[in-house]
């Protein structure tokens, strides 16, 4: 098939999961082209949209499961190798004592990990594999400002730099494109979306959490000291508390934790109230009131942040918002379908924003090759465009049918699990549902039986039936444990009414003898 043949694939966003778009694209041999507001995202001088480092990612098996079916035979090799397993949550806190401690939890009863992995990493393996495919073409500095969906075409505004202070704009140059598909994976202000609400009824739900986050970081080690034929050793030498885990300092309404990047270094966030933000920007011109702040709810991270660090990072970075966003559907007819956070933006707190887009991408793929081949097997050979269409509406339908009900759990589970990272992790009804259902796991496996999160991380189950089958589990335990509890309390009662009548001649014995000692106390206890 010709370049002149072949469909037309416009992928908009050039991040993670707009870039794997590209490729599951390019990989079924379609024409493809990928537009980027940005500069090219490899540049270290290139500005993240949110003018900050993103926080660190969690590859989990989902993210894990659509590398795996890109086609591309060696990149979740490549990607894999520059990650770092962690085991578990690390809680960290102080006892009555002052003694600081490391309390493990693991993520999983059988062992399975999930992987710390840097977001520019990851984005720059992805481009420069597709920088090496004849059918893929990138647009770096290309900003969309509009589009028509029945007619497929879109336009962009090529960037020209920045602007000069105070110097009057120039109008930028605009370029009209055409295409037959069109992915918009341009994040949680996504311009495909806003132009997909010009088409479709949409429903729309955005929510700004009641908390902001701030980035800090952890150094890594000198190593010298260490001998450098022991590279195990040596790696983990790097760093001044466990690679291998995601450290959580909790706290009643926020908390503060650290992820691990290959280089020895830990990326911590804050996560905070905007009033508990304010306050603190107010009092900064000392110095010394974050370092006490810190000290008070995160005991032991300023041995391992200085105070000038901890100062220094608090000023200098940005203190931003946290957003979740539902809308319905991810599609219209046959043209334009939205995946990641331009449909489902979400809150950090399950590690699965990321993870949550590439399986979009997998589903919506799998979900075209499906409709395809149902029109490459009709009977009446009917192999042009319009039947192409027809089929790839069915198979965008289908996939808004399947993903909606999905995105809006995953967002809710998000939501949901900042409460338990910050405070239920110390709770002891949490640890012992948690408990009970890793027992049940591993030791009656074929009950079928598995932790939430172990069902959203470690499998690709769908996340609203991840939801269904947890509350089912929750329903279960608490009938039991009110089950357990009540058999005393049953039995008793049993006792009571099968022994009743001797009982009641006890009692009465009891009321009689009792009447007698009355007596015999007031006549002075003489016979």
């Amino acid at each position: 098939m010709d370049a002149a043949t072949r469909q037309k694939t416009v992928v908009v966003g050039a991040g993670p999961v707009g870039s794997l778009a590209a490729l599951y694209a390019a990989q079924r041999g379609h024409e493809v082209e990928v537009y980027e507001l940005r500069n090219d995202l490899r540049d270290p001088l290139t500005t993240p949209l949110n003018f900050t480092k993103s926080i660190n990612l969690a590859l989990s098996t989902r993210g894990i499961t659509a590398l795996e079916n890109s086609g591309a035979p060696t990149l979740l090799d490549q990607v894999v190798d520059a990650t770092i397993p962690m085991r578990g949550r690390m809680i960290h806190g102080v006892r009555p004592t002052g003694e600081l401690y490391e309390e493990h939890q693991q993520y999983d009863a059988h062992g399975r990990t999930i992987f710390a992995i840097d977001r520019a990493g990851l984005n720059g393996r992805l481009l420069d594999l597709l920088e090496t495919l004849p059918n893929v073409t990138i647009f770096y500095n290309h900003k969309m400002t509009g589009a028509d969906f029945r007619r497929r075409k879109a336009w962009f505004e090529v960037q020209a730099g920045p602007q000069v202070k105070n110097a009057p704009r120039e109008r930028l140059p605009e370029v009209e494109i055409d295409f037959d598909f069109l992915i918009g994976a341009d994040g949680a202000h996504s311009s495909v979306r806003h132009h997909l609400m010009k088409y479709v009824m949409m429903d729309y739900q955005q929510h700004y959490v009641d908390t902001l986050w701030c980035e800090f970081r952890i150094r890594a080690r000198a190593t010298e000291d260490v001998a450098s034929d022991d590279k195990d050793a040596a790696f983990r030498a790097k760093f001044a508390i466990s690679p291998n885990h995601l450290h959580i300092w909790p706290g009643k309404d926020f908390m503060f934790i650290a992820i691990p990047s290959c280089d020895g270094s830990f990326t911590c966030t804050l996560f905070m109230p905007a009033s508990e933000f304010a306050d603190l920007e107010a009092s900064q011109d000392d110095g010394m009131t974050l370092p006490a702040f810190f000290d008070r709810h995160f005991p032991g991270v300023t041995e391992l942040i200085s105070p000038a660090d901890l100062v220094d990072s608090f000023r200098r970075n940005p203190h931003l918002p946290l957003i979740s966003i539902k809308c319905s559907p991810h599609h219209y007819q046959a043209s334009v379908v939205i995946v990641g956070d331009a449909a489902h933006a979400m809150v950090p707190f399950y590690g699965q924003g990321m993870n949550a887009g590439l399986e979009d991408v997998r589903v919506l793929f799998a979900l075209l090759d499906k409709h395809a081949q149902a029109d490459s097997n009709s009977p009446f050979g009917d192999d042009d465009m319009v039947s192409a269409e027809a089929h790839r509406a069915l198979a965008l339908a289908e996939y808004s049918a399947l993903r909606v009900p999905d995105a809006h759990a995953i967002n809710d589970l998000a939501l949901h699990n900042y409460t338990e990272m910050r405070a239920s992790v110390l709770s002891p009804i949490y640890r012992l549902r948690k408990y009970l259902e890793e027992q049940l796991s591993v030791h009656a496996p074929w009950l079928g039986w598995a932790t939430k999160y172990s069902r959203v991380s470690f499998g690709n189950e769908r996340y609203s039936e991840v939801v269904r089958q947890s509350e089912f589990q929750g329903r279960i335990l608490l009938g039991g444990l009110i089950g357990a509890a009540s058999v005393p309390i049953v039995t008793g009662l049993v006792f009571l009414l099968m022994h009743r009548r001797s009982l009641a001649n006890f009692g009465s014995s009891v009321f009689r003898h009792a009447g007698y000692i009355g007596a015999w106390a007031a006549n002075g206890f003489k016979r």
